[in-house]
Parts: C-alpha cells; structure tokens; sequence
C-alpha cells in the first residue's frame, strides 16, 4: 500500500497539556481526513474498480461472495469487510454508512476543500450499491432476513443508511438518490411490520455482535432518518409517538455504538425546531434532556457516577475492547451538539454549571488530538499517520505479504504461523485505520495477538 501524503495548504499548532508534560507538536487535519477516507479501499470486498488507490497486488486476493440457497445463487459482491478477518456483517457495516454519511453532510464544505468529498461519496457508494443488491424485495435483506426470520436492527439500520446517504448523494446524483430513499423506505416498514432481533434470526452473530440494546433504538434512528431525507411529518411523528415506549426519552446513556443508537437518536431529536404541539414539544425537550445528559458526561460535569471515565492522559475511555470506537463516535455527537449551539445562540446546563459551544468544540478536538498522536506515549492511532504508529496492526491483508511478491498458494495454517506470529512490522500499511487503541492507562502493546487493542474496523 502507498503511504501517500495530501498537500494542504495550512498547518494547525496546537498545545495540549496531558497529566506528565505539555508540549507542541503540529497536526496536518488534511492529511488526517485523506487518510481515513483512503483506509476505506483497503476494507472493500468484490471486484475493485479501475480507480482503486490502494494497490491490489499488496493484498490479499478479493474472492466473490456468493450466498447459496436453496432456490437460487444471489450475487452478494461488495461491501466492505468489518475489520481485519475479512468478513462481513450487516448492522455495523451499515452503521458505518450512516456516521460516514452523517459527517459529510455535516462537513460537506471542509471535506470539498480538502479534496475528499468525492472520495468519500465513493466510499459511501461502495456500501450502499452491496444494501441495494442485498434488498431485492421489500421484506427481504439478505442475510438470513426476512417476514418469517426478521431482524429489525440490521433492516432499521440500513434504511438509516440509505436515508442518510440518500441526502448526501441527493445534489450529485439525484437518480441514486432517490433510488436509495425508495429502498430506505422499503427497509424501515419492513423493520417495524417484522419486528424481531436479528441475532436471534442469525445465531452466529451473537459471538461477535450481539443485540444487547434491541431493535427500538433502530426504528427510532432510521425515522428520524427518514424525516430528515423527506421531511414528511409521519416519520417525525413515529419518533415523538414511541419516543417514551421505544426508551428514547427515558434512557439517559453516556455511549454510542453500532449497537447502541439512543444517544444519536437524542441528538438529532434535541436539533429540531419546537412545533405547533405542547406534547410533541414536551418529548422534544426529554430528548433533549437526554442528550445533554451524554454530552455532559463526555465533559465529565455530570453531579454523579455517569461520567464517562477517563485515562490520565485525557481519553474518554468506556471499555478496553476496541475503545477508541466510542472515542470517534462521541467526538462526532460533540461536535456536531457544538456547531448547533453556537448557530442557535445558546448554551446548555451540565447541573449548575453553564456549558457552551466553544467548550464542547475545545474538549473534542482533545480527543482528536490524542488519536493522532497527542498522547503520553506519543503514538499515533491512526495507522500510517505521523512519526510513530502501530507496526503490527490485527488484520489479514496488512499481516502478509501480497501475492506480487510471494507468489504461490499460501494455506490459513500457513499464513497464521508466518505472519500472525511474526515480530516483524507489517509488510503493507494499513494507512488511515483507527485501531482499538490504548488501555485505561494510556498504555498500548503492539502485537498483532493483542487484537483488544490492535485491530482496525471501519
């Protein structure tokens, strides 16, 4: 893979003070935004495009994905794979389309001058084409879902995905646009109609990603997500009227995650204008109250125990597996709750204490600042950014060699006793992952074995 730099135009200098020594270090966003933006090639599954920008002979050969049934073959190429064993599963893949469509709606002018936002439209696009081929039907998703064996939060899920992208591909492309929105349509009734876990339709995702919170947070996010694309008052309805059976209103929570939706629900909800309706004011504002209460415990200015724990050099950190994924998404929460206050003109409460936009802007680029390499360790996160990053990141394609210079077939025995067990850094660079990150501690080893902490995920 080639560790490619984008030329920017500016350079940021910050000063971050952690609990061992202040220092400055320069931070290149630009390159930072190019680098995610790429590492999302690395993850495609199916037959890559004349544009690929990340060299297939370095990787692994791409297979077909194709799933049997017993009536027919179903073409299920593309997508992306989830982490670093080259598989695939629908609810966090999906997730990862409405975050990423979500911020560049929300920072559609920076990423056009930074000169990403088609890339990351393409990005976009190489998920939601495998949703439309995985949709071939109004109640069927492929993936084992269907009337007799629902899966509200995968189908939930991906109608928020393609509601959201819907809007984003809406100026550019407005034939896919509405495309996607049919299909969003179409996914969001069928998970309310079928209501049911999915994981109890698909056993073998409960070893890796189980339903702990339901489906209701799903149907609340991909309404609220359709009201956004449409701006049809049934869906804002759907939200205001099951707000409180649904848990929207009454769970105050400090995380946000592929499973977990409630606090982006409370977020979006506490963005919208009051209306002609003292009821539906009234469940805009525990929405609200909701969704204050996650920023306040990210600020750490909650008067109890529901703050969001923190290492001594300042990261949010939730739990050791994979933390870094509630850092990203809290950060996202963050700033977009900022840039709506500072354009409302008001601040909110966190207890007694008046809390503004500019506070909220400040604390979440910490938190940026440290995945990038602000931290007691000075290591860099994001892999193939900065001076110093993890050399032996958890991920097949990275851990061996590609095919251009190991020519031959290589067994998964093999190439676990080669390469997994390796010392040796890396033959490809993953560039522009994010990987679990370090302990409670601000500690990290750098091992593939330590998947807690070294594996990368979109």
């Amino acid at each position: 893979m080639e560790n490619s730099l984008i030329s920017v135009s500016y350079w940021i200098i910050l000063i971050f003070s952690i609990s061992v020594l202040p220092f400055i270090q320069s931070l290149n966003y630009g390159e930072a935004l190019f680098k995610s933006i790429l590492y999302f090639e690395a993850q495609r599954s199916g037959h890559l495009p004349y544009n690929q920008r990340i060299s297939i002979k370095q990787f692994l050969s791409q297979e077909n994905n194709i799933s049997f049934s017993m009536v027919k073959q179903v073409d299920l190429v593309g997508g992306y794979y989830d982490a670093g064993d080259n598989i695939k599963f629908g609810l966090p893949m999906a997730f990862t389309i409405t975050m990423l469509s979500w911020s560049v709606l929300q920072y559609q002018e920076q990423a056009t001058a930074g000169g990403e936002f088609q890339n990351a439209l393409d990005a976009i696009k190489w998920a939601t084409d495998y949703f439309i081929k995985a949709h071939p039907e109004p109640n069927v998703l492929r993936g084992q879902i269907d009337e007799e064996h629902p899966g509200s939060e995968v189908a939930g899920e991906t109608a928020a995905a393609t509601a959201a992208a819907s809007i984003a591909f809406k100026k550019n492309n407005p034939h896919y646009s509405h495309l996607l929105l049919e299909h969003a349509q179409q996914l969001f009734e069928f998970a309310d109609k079928f209501r049911g876990k999915y994981d109890e339709s698909i056993e073998a995702v409960k070893e890796y990603y189980a339903s702990t919170s339901g489906y209701k947070d799903e149907l609340l996010w991909a309404a609220l997500w359709l009201y956004k694309a449409t701006r049809r008052v049934d869906y804002l309805n759907y939200v205001l009227e099951n707000g409180d059976s649904f848990n929207g209103t009454t769970w105050a929570i400090r995380e946000f995650t592929w499973d977990l939706k409630f606090a982006g629900v409370q977020v979006i909800a506490a963005m919208l204008p009051k209306e002609n309706n003292e009821e539906h004011n009234k469940v805009l504002q525990e929405f609200r109250s909701n969704a204050e209460h996650y920023i306040c415990a990210q600020l750490n200015r909650n008067n109890n125990n529901s703050n969001v724990p923190r290492t001594p050099g300042g990261l949010l950190y939730i739990r050791e597996w994979n933390t870094l994924q509630y850092v990203t998404t809290a950060i996202l929460l963050l700033m977009v709750y900022s840039n709506h206050l500072k354009e409302t003109n008001r601040n909110m409460q966190c207890g007694q204490v008046l809390v503004t936009g500019d506070e909220i802007f400040v604390f979440a680029k910490t938190q940026v600042d440290y995945i990038l390499g602000l931290n007691p360790i000075s290591m860099s996160y994001m892999v193939g950014y900065g001076s110093k990053y993890p050399q032996r990141v958890h991920h097949r394609g990275a851990s061996i060699e590609g095919y251009d210079k190991n020519i031959g077939y290589t067994g998964y025995m093999e190439g676990y006793k080669r390469w997994f067990k390796s010392q040796d850094p890396n033959p490809n660079v993953l560039v522009g992952a994010i990987i679990g990150g370090p302990d409670k501690n601000d500690q990290f080893s750098d091992q593939r074995s330590n998947f807690i902490q070294s594996e990368a995920c979109t």
